[in-house]
C-alpha cells in the first residue's frame, strides 16, 4: 500500500441511530473501494464490521470499527460506531480523532434519537456534520418528509445535495444538485449511468442548485462577490465552497444513498474525496501543556492511543493517531504516561479484522499495531526530545450502576482483572471496589451495556457472575447540639484500663463561631478552647475536633486516641452504618488514672462517648441527589414528567431543543436506579439522559424510619 501524505488524509467518523445501516454502508465503501471482495450481511455474519461474537449474538454494534478506503489518490480512514446511547463511548472517542461527521438517517424514520444525540456530540466539539440518507427502496420511506424534520431540528444550514426520483422498492435514480446530473443503477447498484436531468426535473433541480451554490458562497468573501455578479460558480468553486461551509459547521449537506443495493455509494465516496476537510485543514489539537500540536510530518512522532481491541489468539490490539511526525517500523518510542519504552514491531492500516502492514504512517493517519508491553487506551507514545500527552477525550457519566459477585467467591481475583482488561476497550465502564458499600460496582451507560458485560464474562471468559441493586452511599449527620459522658473501665489483674470523656456534639457549616456556652438541662457549661483540628472527610464534608479540656483533666497525650475512637464511629454511623459528616465534636472534661489509663482506653471512651451524643442530637439521614437532564420527544413528554415526580423528582426546568424537550430535575440516586431502561419503555427508546452528582439532602421522614428499621433487622441477622 502506497504511503499517503498528511495532505492526502482524511479521518471521517460514521454515526447514526441504531438501524440505520451503518454496518451495510461499511460493507459497499469497502467494496466500492476494493478492500473486499464480495460484500457480507449481518444476517451471514460475515461482515467487516460487527466481527466480534457479542456483536453477532445481539445484532448490534458494540464496538467501534476502524477502516481504511482509497479513493482517487486519497485515503480516507473511517470509524464506523454503535449507534446505541449504551456505547456512546465508542461515537465520542472516533469523534475526536476524526475530523468529519457522517450522520446516516433511516429514511423511514428520519431523525431518531441516536441522530440527535450524536449531533449533540458533534456540536460540543466543532466537527463538519454530512447528513446521509439510507434506505430508499423502503416502503416506508419519505424523503420530502425527513429533510423537512432536518430543516425543523437544525435549520437553514440543512442544504440537500440530492434528491431521489422516487422512494420506495422501485428507488434506482436521484438527482444530484451539485453537479447537475440525473444518476440511476440497475437492480445489482454499484457503477451509475450519468446523464443529463430530465426536463420535468428542470425547475425543481435549478432552484435547489440555487440554494446550494448560495449556501456554498456564504462562507468565502471573493466566492459571494462572484455570486452577487453572476449568480452560478463552476463545479470547483462550488467544492470550495462546500468545504468551507463544512469546516465552520455553516452548512450540512444531505446526500441520498441505497447501502444495501450499493446505490449512490461511489457518488458519496466522490464527495467524502473531494470536499471533505482534509486532516491539516481543521482545527489544531492542543496537549495537555495547552501547546498547539499540527499535525506535521516533519515534527517530532507522536502517537495517541484511542482504542484498544483484545482479539482472539492475538491478544490486544491497539489503534492510534500519528499526531505529529512519522512512525516507522521498528522505531523505538516512549511512553509519557507510564515512563516506559515500546518498540513499534509492526504496523498495520486496518479494515476490521483484516490488517495490511505498512512501514510507516505520517502524521494524521490513524493505524493499528500489536504486541506492546504497556501501553493502555489515552497513553501517548513519542519519539525522541518530545513530551506531548494528550486528553482531549471527556467521557459522559455512567448512568447505570450494578453491584457484581462471581457465582464462585474463589473468581473475584480473576473476574476484576478481566474486568479491567475490558475497560480498557471501553472507558464509559467504571469499575469501583467501594469500601464504604462492601460491594464491587460496575458503573455503565445503561441496562444493555451492562448486559453485554455480563454476556462476554459468561461467554468468553467462562465467569458466571450475578449482577444486583447496588447500595445507596447515605450519609448521616446531626440536627441539633448534644452531650454525653462515657467511662470505660476494666480491672483484670495486673494494669487495668480507665479512660472518661466528656463532650458534646453539633451540626457543623462553614464560618461558625468558636464555642462558647452551652446549656444543657439547666446546666451551664462553657468552654475555653485549647486547639481545632478540622479534618476534611474523603467522603465528603467535615468533623471539627475542639480540645477544650482545662486543668489537665485528660493529658494532651490521650487527645489523638480520642479523636480515633470518634473517627470510628463517623465511618460506621449509628443510624444505618453510613459514614457522617458535619459534625463539631468539643471533648470538654474528663478523668484519667495514674497507672491504668492508656490509648486503647481513651479510644473508646471516646468512641462510645461521641455514638451516645450523636443519637441524641436529632440525627439524620442524608442521601446522594442527582442533577437529571431527559432529552425527550415531545408528545412522550407528560409521562416522563409523571414518571419523575413518581420518583420523587424535583422538576428544575424545561427547554425546548431542537425536535425535543429538555427536563431538568433533581432526584434521589435511590430512585434513578432502573430509570435507562423506564425510560426506554417509556419512550419506545426515544429519549436519553445524562445525571451527575449534585449534593446531598435530608431524606423524608418516612424514608429515614424504613432505612432505620431495615439496618436494625440486618444488624439482626448479622448478629
Amino acid at each position: 500500500m502506497k504511503v499517503y501524505q498528511t495532505n492526502e488524509i482524511k479521518n471521517i467518523a460514521l454515526l447514526g441511530n441504531d438501524g440505520s445501516g451503518k454496518t451495510t454502508l461499511t460493507e459497499a465503501l469497502l467494496y466500492e473501494s476494493g478492500i473486499i471482495k464480495r460484500r457480507g450481511r449481518i444476517t451471514a455474519k460475515n461482515t467487516v464490521s460487527d466481527y466480534f461474537p457479542v456483536e453477532q449474538e445481539y445484532g448490534y454494534s458494540v464496538f467501534s470499527t476502524v477502516y481504511h478506503v482509497e479513493w482517487n489518490g486519497k485515503k480516507l480512514n473511517i470509524i464506523d460506531c454503535p449507534g446505541s446511547d449504551d456505547f456512546v463511548g465508542a461515537a465520542i472517542t472516533a469523534l475526536n480523532v476524526t475530523d468529519t461527521a457522517i450522520l446516516l438517517l433511516n429514511g423511514q424514520y428520519g431523525p431518531e434519537v441516536g441522530t440527535q444525540n450524536h449531533f449533540r456530540y458533534t456540536e460540543k466539539l466543532g466537527k463538519p456534520v454530512i447528513f446521509l440518507v439510507n434506505q430508499l427502496d423502503s416502503e416506508k420511506c419519505d424523503f420530502d418528509h425527513v429533510l423537512e424534520q432536518l430543516k425543523e431540528n437544525y435549520g437553514s444550514k440543512v442544504v440537500p445535495v440530492q434528491y431521489p426520483l422516487s422512494t420506495g422498492p422501485d428507488f434506482n435514480s436521484l438527482i444530484d444538485v451539485l453537479l447537475m446530473k440525473k444518476y440511476s443503477w440497475g437492480p445489482d447498484g454499484g457503477a451509475p449511468t450519468i446523464e443529463d436531468i430530465p426536463a420535468e426535473e428542470m425547475e425543481k433541480a435549478q432552484e435547489w442548485h440555487k440554494t446550494l451554490v448560495e449556501a456554498a458562497a456564504e462562507h468565502d468573501e471573493s466566492l459571494m462577490e462572484k455570486f452577487f455578479e453572476s449568480e452560478s460558480l463552476t463545479e470547483d468553486e462550488m467544492r470550495e465552497g462546500i468545504r468551507k461551509g463544512l469546516a465552520a459547521r455553516g452548512m450540512f449537506p444531505v446526500f441520498c444513498v441505497c447501502a444495501g443495493k450499493d446505490m449512490g455509494v461511489r457518488r458519496l465516496m466522490e464527495f467524502l474525496g473531494n470536499v471533505v476537510p482534509f486532516v491539516d485543514e481543521m482545527p489544531v489539537v492542543h496537549n495537555t501543556r495547552g501547546v498547539p500540536v499540527p499535525p506535521d510530518p516533519n515534527g517530532p512522532t507522536s502517537l495517541y492511543f484511542f482504542k484498544t481491541a483484545v482479539e482472539p489468539h492475538i491478544g490486544d490490539v491497539q489503534y492510534f493517531k500519528v499526531m505529529s511526525g512519522v512512525v516507522h517500523e521498528g522505531d523505538d518510542l516512549s511512553n509519557a504516561d507510564r515512563g516506559s519504552k515500546e518498540r513499534m514491531a509492526q504496523l498495520y492500516v486496518c479494515a476490521g479484522a483484516n490488517r495490511e502492514k505498512v512501514d510507516e504512517l505520517r502524521a494524521g493517519d490513524i493505524g493499528c499495531t500489536v504486541k506492546l508491553k504497556d501501553v493502555k487506551t489515552g497513553n501517548t507514545l513519542n519519539g525522541k526530545d518530545c513530551e506531548n500527552r494528550f486528553n482531549f477525550i471527556k467521557y459522559p457519566n455512567p448512568k447505570y450502576t450494578r453491584a457484581i459477585k462471581p457465582v464462585n467467591e474463589a473468581d473475584t481475583e480473576k473476574m476484576m482483572a478481566v474486568l479491567n482488561r475490558m475497560r480498557e476497550e471501553d472507558p464509559t465502564w467504571i469499575v469501583e471496589q467501594s469500601k464504604e458499600l462492601r460491594q464491587i460496582l460496575v458503573h455503565g451507560q445503561g441496562e444493555f451495556h451492562l448486559r453485554t458485560l455480563k454476556w462476554r464474562l459468561e461467554n468468553n471468559e467462562k465467569l458466571q457472575i450475578q449482577f444486583y441493586e447496588p447500595k445507596i452511599p447515605y450519609r448521616e449527620t446531626i440536627t441539633k447540639s448534644a452531650r454525653a459522658d462515657y467511662r470505660h473501665k476494666k480491672q483484670s489483674g495486673g494494669a487495668g484500663q480507665f479512660g472518661e470523656v466528656h463532650l458534646i456534639v453539633e451540626p457543623y457549616y462553614e464560618g461558625m463561631p468558636a464555642p462558647e456556652v452551652y446549656k444543657f438541662n439547666g446546666q451551664e457549661y462553657k468552654m475555653n478552647v485549647k486547639g481545632t483540628e478540622v479534618i476534611d472527610l474523603e467522603w465528603g464534608g467535615k468533623l471539627v475536633f475542639v480540645n477544650s479540656v482545662v486543668g489537665g483533666a485528660i493529658d494532651a497525650r490521650f487527645m489523638p486516641a480520642i479523636l480515633k475512637g470518634i473517627m470510628s464511629r463517623m465511618e460506621q454511623g449509628p443510624l444505618t452504618g453510613s459514614y457522617a459528616r458535619d459534625v463539631r465534636v468539643i471533648v470538654y472534661d474528663g478523668k484519667m488514672h495514674p497507672v491504668d489509663s492508656n490509648e486503647i482506653s481513651f479510644m473508646l471512651a471516646g468512641r462510645h462517648a461521641f455514638s451516645e451524643a450523636f443519637k441524641n442530637a436529632g440525627p439524620k439521614i442524608l442521601e446522594p441527589i442527582y442533577d437529571v437532564e431527559v432529552f425527550v420527544p415531545s408528545d412522550k413528554l407528560g409521562d416522563v414528567m409523571s414518571d419523575m415526580q413518581g420518583r420523587r423528582g424535583m422538576i428544575m426546568g424545561m427547554t425546548s431543543e431542537k425536535g425535543y424537550e429538555k427536563l431538568s430535575a433533581k432526584v434521589p440516586l435511590k430512585e434513578m436506579s432502573n430509570y435507562s431502561t423506564s425510560l426506554s419503555s417509556l419512550t419506545g427508546g426515544r429519549a436519553s439522559f445524562i445525571m451527575k452528582f449534585a449534593s446531598y439532602e435530608l431524606v423524608p421522614t418516612d424514608v429515614q424510619t424504613k432505612l432505620m428499621k431495615e439496618f436494625e433487622e440486618q444488624e439482626k441477622d448479622e448478629a
